[in-house]
Order: C-alpha cells, then sequence, then structure tokens
C-alpha cells in the first residue's frame, strides 16, 4: 500500500552540496549568502529590498515595530489563519482587531474592513491562505477612503510618510502568487515571506520581509535598522565586525535575535533556481485534484483565474453537507490507508488564547463554515501523478 505523507520538503544533492560548501566554508551565519538570497528573493518579486530573517513571524513583528505599533494601536487581521499573523499584534502591545472571511471564502472579508478601521487602526494584516492572494487593490482603496481618520504617530518617519493605515501582506504561502499580474511582495506597503520546512521554498526554518521603495524614506536605512533590530540592536553584523580593525560597534536597542544564517541561505539559494518548476509542477497536481473534485460538486479553493494566480501552497476541499465530526472521520479514515492530510485552519476565535482575548467564533460565522467541511490533501512536488490519483481516487471512494 502506497504511503503519502502530507508536505515533506523537496530537497536534492544540489541543496545539500551547498550547505557543505558552506560548512566547510568558515563562516556559516549571516553573511555573503545571506546577502545573494536576499539579492535574489528581490529579482524575482520585482521589490527594491529584502531582509531576510529566522521566520515569516520575526519579519512581521519586526515590521509593526519599525512602524511603531505599540499598545493603544490596533492592528486588524482575519480570523482565518494561523496564530503567527495576530501573535504578533499582541507582541508589540497592540489591540488584535480580527475580520470574518468573505462569504465562500478563505480570504480576508474586504467589504468589513471599511466598519473596523478607526483612529488608532495602525496597520492591516491580509494573509493569502493557500498561496491565494487577497485582494489588496481593494484593501488599498479602502484605506485610501479612510485616510482622513488617520492619526500617525508623529515621532514615527514610516507612519508620516504613509499618511495612511499600512498595509502588510502575511504571504508565509505567496512567494511565487500574482494578481492583476504583479508578485507577491510588490502588491502591499511590506510583504512576509516563510521559507519553514513545509513551504514550497524551504530553507529549513527561515522568513523574509520584502518592499518597494517608499517616498519620503531613506529606504536603504529603513533596510539597515531590519538588519540592526535582527541582531541585538547591534549596528555591525559578525561579518562585519571580522573585517580587519572592524570589531568596534554599538547597541542601539535592546532588541531580537531573529537573523537568517548562510548556512540555511544557501538551501534557499538553490531552491529559488528551482523554483519556477516547482511552482508548474504543484499547479500540476492542482489540476488533476481538481478534475475529479470538481465533477463530484465538492469545492476546492481555486487557485487560477483571470487576474490571479496562487502559489500552489495548500490543496483546501470543501466537502458540502459534512460537518466537524463527519470530516475528522474522514481524516482517521484516509489516515488508515496511509495518507496524510491536515485542516487549514481552525479559526483564532476558536483556540484557547483567542476565547482568553475575548473572542467568540459566533461573530465569524464565514471563517467557521470555511472551517467545519475542510481538508487539506497533499500537495507537494514528491508527488507522483500515480500518488495524485490514489490520493483523490481513495478520498472520492471514502465520501
Amino acid at each position: 500500500m502506497k504511503n503519502i505523507p502530507f508536505s515533506p520538503p523537496d530537497i536534492t544533492d544540489e541543496e545539500i552540496n551547498e550547505v557543505v560548501r558552506v560548512l566547510k566554508s568558515g563562516w556559516i551565519t549571516t553573511g555573503p549568502d545571506c546577502r545573494a538570497f536576499e539579492q535574489k528573493i528581490s529579482e524575482f518579486t520585482g521589490c527594491d529590498h529584502t531582509v531576510c530573517l529566522n521566520s515569516c513571524t520575526s519579519a512581521m513583528e519586526l515590521t509593526l515595530r519599525m512602524l511603531g505599533v505599540k499598545e493603544g494601536d490596533e492592528v486588524i487581521t482575519t480570523a482565518y489563519t494561523y496564530t503567527a499573523t495576530a501573535a504578533v499584534v499582541t507582541h508589540v502591545g497592540a489591540k488584535l482587531v480580527l475580520a470574518d472571511t468573505a462569504p465562500g471564502s478563505f480570504l480576508i472579508d474586504c467589504d468589513s474592513l471599511e466598519g473596523l478601521i478607526n483612529e488608532r487602526t495602525k496597520a492591516i494584516i491580509p494573509v493569502n491562505v493557500g498561496g491565494k492572494v487577497c485582494d489588496q487593490k481593494r484593501i488599498r482603496d479602502i484605506i485610501e477612503s479612510k485616510r482622513s481618520i488617520y492619526k500617525p504617530d508623529e515621532s514615527n518617519p514610516l507612519q508620516k510618510a504613509f499618511g495612511r493605515v499600512v498595509i502588510i501582506s502575511d504571504s508565509a504561502h505567496g512567494l511565487g502568487a500574482t494578481r492583476d499580474n504583479i508578485p507577491s511582495g510588490r502588491l502591499a506597503d511590506f510583504t512576509a515571506f516563510s521559507f519553514h520546512a513545509v513551504k514550497n521554498l524551504t530553507t529549513a526554518e527561515g522568513g523574509a520581509i520584502t518592499w518597494t521603495n517608499i517616498d519620503g524614506i531613506d529606504n536603504d536605512e529603513l533596510e539597515r535598522m531590519f538588519r540592526v533590530y535582527s541582531l541585538h540592536g547591534q549596528t555591525k553584523d559578525a561579518f562585519s565586525k571580522m573585517q580587519l580593525g572592524a570589531w568596534e560597534y554599538d547597541i542601539i536597542a535592546p532588541a531580537y535575535k531573529c537573523n537568517m544564517p548562510d548556512v540555511l541561505a544557501a538551501i534557499g539559494l538553490k531552491q529559488l533556481e528551482r523554483y519556477d518548476k516547482l511552482l508548474s509542477r504543484r499547479h500540476g497536481i492542482i489540476s488533476l485534484y481538481d478534475s475529479v473534485f470538481l465533477p463530484m460538486g465538492l469545492k476546492p479553493m481555486i487557485h487560477s483565474g483571470e487576474d490571479f494566480r496562487s502559489s500552489g501552497h495548500l490543496y483546501l476541499l470543501r466537502i458540502p453537507g459534512y460537518d466537524t465530526q463527519k470530516r475528522n472521520e474522514l481524516i482517521t479514515r484516509l489516515a488508515e490507508k496511509h495518507i496524510t492530510t491536515n485542516v487549514h485552519y481552525k479559526p483564532l476565535p476558536m483556540l484557547t488564547a483567542y476565547k482568553n482575548l475575548g473572542f467568540d467564533i459566533k461573530d465569524y460565522p464565514n471563517a467557521y463554515h470555511q472551517y467545519e467541511n475542510e481538508i487539506t490533501l497533499p500537495l507537494h512536488t514528491l508527488l507522483s501523478d500515480e500518488d495524485v490519483m490514489y490520493v483523490a481516487d481513495t478520498v472520492k471512494s471514502l465520501i
């Protein structure tokens, strides 16, 4: 019987050889490979600036801190996401505001945003669930319509430069996705990516923040400050300190430790060289699944259309007529046939930490309806066509 894992990393000898090269080089922490990886990400996304970090979570949190978001401020995100998106808001002391998903969608309900934005709102974090990009043009239009009530912190140059609520895209799933032929990485004011082990492109652990040049801001200095804050607030990284006579440094803030080392960046460089082929294969797998499930009346997330193309990160499948019990029974029966599946996501208001913050799932009916009959099937580039059809046919036979 076949054994179908959910999302193993696609690692070849090319990545392994690069890791060996870095290990033998004598320089394994943040250095030239990390800088090279940042440059390649900028080229791939068409953005002006990239800073690699240890996670997408760190990328979002550092961005909030660069924006000066703090206690008394509010940040809006979706109820349908992983905890990382929301946790960073609480880390900086701001009030977390959750929006429902749009009816029949895994993505944030743009129509609800207008009523959630007030003079305390400093940022919105839309989430590209499954690698499908939110309608960030619609979000930007709503933000612009609220510009007159925005109250920037006069001590924060970024808030003053934007003069409106800032969009920080949680594109942990979205590297390579596009909307209106614009790649994720350029659509929002800032975009955070993840290179975690289960992501399309992995560095084992890792993330990045990207942005295009912001008018009225020294963007090179902003990039430098992201690096400084990712290394304890130290004005020189270890590679700079190794230059002749360059040991001395300053600490300008009691900051954080969330840099990406070269040994991981080397993996990312090789992954990025193969990434176009990996994306193409993911969409091929999606087409095979769709060919079975759409005629059955099931409801997979649609990954491409006239104005968008996802990164093909997750195959989210809703089964009409199922509730959570039947869905969970299906997951168990598939596991008995050695097919590992998952659920993306249990909405935040259903989790203890967010219940304790006062959130109630009854206030997010659309998110709950997406969750209650959703199952996420294996979607990764180590699957053969035969594997995909085995999964599809097994699901079909069981439901």
